[in-house]
C-alpha cells in the first residue's frame, strides 16, 4: 500500500455541525460508526488490519462527539440526524457503488437506520454490540441515561466516571478496565456540553420502529455480541435478537470468560475483513 494511503486522511463535510473524520487505505470502502460518548477511534480501536487488507477504512466523530462540532441551535442529536450526519460523510468520502457499513451501539443503530434508508447502497452491514431493543426506552432505562448526564454536567468527566462505577455492576474482573477506557474516551471529547445534550436525547429517539423492521434487510449481515458480565450495556440477548430477524444475518462473539470482542480492536478488524471477502 503506498505511504500516503496508508496514512489516514483527515476531512470535513456537513451543511449543519462540521463532521470531522479519517480515511485511510484503499480498496473496497468501509465506513465506521462509533458509539454514544465515543469517538472514532473506539470502533476497532486503532488497528490498521482492514487497511491491510485491503479496506480504504472510513471513521468520522458523530455530531457533538471528539473533534465534530455541537448541533446548531438547539438542533437533535437523534436518529434521523445521525443518519443525515452519515449520509454527508458516505457522499464525500464513498460516493458512487457499494460500501461496507458498520457501527458499535449507538453507530451499530445508525447503520441499521442508513441500512433500512438506503439498502441498494450496501454490499454488507455489521452491526456491534447493539443494545436498541425494538422499542421506546423505559422509565429505569431513562432515568440512567439521564442521571449519567447529570452526573457530567455537574461533577465532568470524574463524575461521569463515578456514576458509571456505581450503576453498571460491572464484574470486577473488567471493572479496572472499563472504567480507564471510559475515561479516555471522554476526555477526548472537545464539547462535554453536546455529550451531555446526546445522553438524554439519543436514548429517546427510535433508529426503527421494531424488530420486525429488520426483516426486510437484505444486504449480508455480520453481528457482534458481546457477555453480559463484561459488557451488561450491550446485552447479549440483544444481539441475538438481532441475528434472527436479519435474514442474511451471521452471529459472532468471544468465548465466555474472554475479553469482549468488541474490545479488541486486531481480532475484530479480521473477523469483519474475513466478513467482507464472503459476503
Amino acid at each position: 500500500m503506498p505511504a500516503d494511503k496508508a496514512e489516514p486522511r483527515a476531512f470535513t463535510v456537513g451543511d449543519g455541525p462540521a463532521i470531522h473524520g479519517e480515511a485511510a487505505g484503499e480498496g473496497t470502502p468501509v465506513v465506521l460508526c462509533h458509539g454514544l460518548t465515543a469517538t472514532r477511534s473506539s470502533v476497532v480501536h486503532g488497528s490498521r488490519a482492514l487497511e491491510r487488507a485491503g479496506h480504504a477504512v472510513v471513521t468520522y466523530d458523530a455530531r457533538g462527539h471528539g473533534e465534530s462540532d455541537p448541533a446548531r441551535g438547539g438542533g437533535s442529536y437523534g436518529y434521523p440526524e445521525l443518519v443525515d450526519d452519515l449520509e454527508a460523510v458516505v457522499e464525500s468520502q464513498v460516493g458512487e457503488g457499494h460500501f461496507l457499513l458498520g457501527g458499535h451501539s449507538m453507530g451499530a443503530h445508525t447503520a441499521i437506520a442508513y441500512a433500512l434508508r438506503h439498502p441498494e447502497r450496501l454490499a454488507g452491514l455489521i452491526a456491534i454490540g447493539p443494545s436498541y431493543p425494538g422499542s421506546a426506552a423505559g422509565k429505569e432505562s431513562l432515568g440512567y441515561w439521564d442521571g449519567l448526564a447529570g452526573a457530567l454536567e455537574r461533577e465532568g468527566v470524574e463524575g461521569f466516571v463515578t456514576y458509571i462505577d456505581r450503576h453498571q455492576q460491572i464484574d470486577l474482573r473488567w471493572r479496572d478496565s472499563v472504567l480507564r477506557f471510559t475515561r479516555e474516551r471522554m476526555l477526548r471529547h472537545r464539547h462535554l456540553d453536546a455529550i451531555v445534550e446526546a445522553l438524554r436525547q439519543v436514548p429517546r429517539s427510535k433508529p426503527f420502529e421494531g424488530l420486525g423492521d429488520l426483516e426486510s434487510i437484505e444486504v449480508p449481515t455480520l453481528v457482534v455480541a458481546s457477555h453480559d458480565a463484561a459488557d451488561p450495556g450491550h446485552p447479549y440477548e440483544v444481539a441475538v435478537g438481532y441475528a434472527e430477524r436479519i435474514p442474511r444475518a451471521r452471529l459472532i462473539g468471544e468465548e465466555p470468560g474472554e475479553s469482549p470482542l468488541a474490545w479488541q480492536g486486531g481480532k475484530l478488524s479480521r473477523a469483519i475483513a474475513a466478513f467482507a471477502a464472503g459476503s
